[in-house]
C-alpha cells in the first residue's frame, strides 16, 4: 500500500487507549470483574475472561458493552441502575490504570516532535475520568492536556462509542477544522471505522498490539478504510515528518 496523500494535514486526532499507551490488557483485567458481576446481576452467560473481552470488543466502552449484552439477552436493565454499573466500571478501571501504567520515553519523544508541527488532540470512547488517570500515569499531561481531550462518553450529549463516528465529528467542529486536514490515529477497526465513517484520513498505529495478533490487526485496519498502518510511533513519527507540509 503506498503511503497517503499527508499534504495540507494540520492536525492529528489521536485514539488513546491501545494507541497512546498499553492500556488495553490491564483495563480489560479490571473490566472483565465488573462484567462478571453485571453478567451475574442480569442473568447473563458467556465468556468474560479478560482476554475474550479484549479480542471481541476493543474500542468500545463498557456502557456499550454492557447494552450490547443486554441487548443480545433480550434482558431489560432500569437506565439509573445500567448508569450505576458504567460508574463502576469507570472508577474501578481508572484506579487500576493509574496503578500500572508508567510514561513511555518514545511515546513521550514522538508526540514531542510532532507537537511542533500538528495540533494535537485526543478522540476516544473512554470516560474523561479514566483518560485523566492514564494520561497522568503516563505523564502525557503536558503534552495532551485535558481541553484537548474528546469523549464519547463525556463530551457528547447522548453518550456513544466508537464505531460511531459522533465523537470524531464533534471534535472536528471544536476544532474547527474540515476533515481533510486532520489525520486520525487507531490501533482498533472499531476507532478506524469511526474516523473513516467521519470523513478523517486515518493511520494504524499497532506498537501496543501483542505480537502474535499485529498481522491480523495489519488487515483488519486496512480493511475498516485505514491509509497507512505501522509498527511504532517511531515510524508514524518519520512518516509525518519527511511527507507533512509544515503548517504556515
Amino acid at each position: 500500500m503506498s503511503a497517503p496523500d499527508l499534504t495540507g494535514i494540520t492536525t492529528l486526532l489521536l485514539d488513546a487507549d491501545g494507541t497512546l499507551f498499553p492500556s488495553e490488557e490491564p483495563a480489560f483485567a479490571a473490566s472483565a470483574g465488573v462484567t462478571r458481576a453485571f453478567a451475574d446481576r442480569f442473568g447473563l452467560t458467556g465468556d468474560f475472561s479478560p482476554e475474550h473481552l479484549r479480542r471481541t470488543t476493543t474500542g468500545r466502552n463498557f456502557r456499550t458493552t454492557a447494552g450490547d449484552l443486554l441487548a443480545r439477552a433480550g434482558v431489560r436493565a432500569d437506565p439509573d441502575e445500567l448508569e450505576r454499573w458504567v460508574q463502576r466500571e469507570k472508577v474501578e478501571v481508572s484506579a487500576h490504570l493509574g496503578r500500572v501504567l508508567r510514561p513511555l520515553p518514545d511515546v513521550v519523544a514522538a508526540l514531542s516532535a510532532l507537537r511542533g508541527r500538528y495540533r494535537l488532540a485526543v478522540v476516544s470512547s473512554s470516560a474523561l475520568t479514566r483518560l485523566r488517570a492514564c494520561f497522568t500515569a503516563s505523564g502525557l499531561d503536558d503534552l495532551l492536556p485535558a481541553a484537548t481531550r474528546f469523549s464519547a462518553e463525556d463530551s457528547l450529549p447522548v453518550p456513544t462509542s466508537k464505531p460511531d463516528p459522533a465523537i470524531y465529528r464533534h471534535a472536528l467542529r471544536h476544532l474547527g477544522i474540515a476533515p481533510g486536514r486532520a489525520l486520525a490515529v487507531e490501533d482498533s477497526a472499531t476507532g478506524a471505522a469511526s474516523a473513516v465513517a467521519a470523513g478523517i484520513p486515518t493511520a494504524g498505529l499497532v506498537q501496543f498490539v501483542p505480537e502474535d495478533e499485529r498481522a491480523e490487526r495489519v488487515e483488519v485496519l486496512r480493511e475498516a478504510g485505514a491509509a497507512v498502518v505501522v509498527r511504532s510511533w517511531s515510524e508514524l513519527t518519520g512518516l509525518l515528518l519527511r511527507t507533512a507540509e509544515i503548517p504556515a
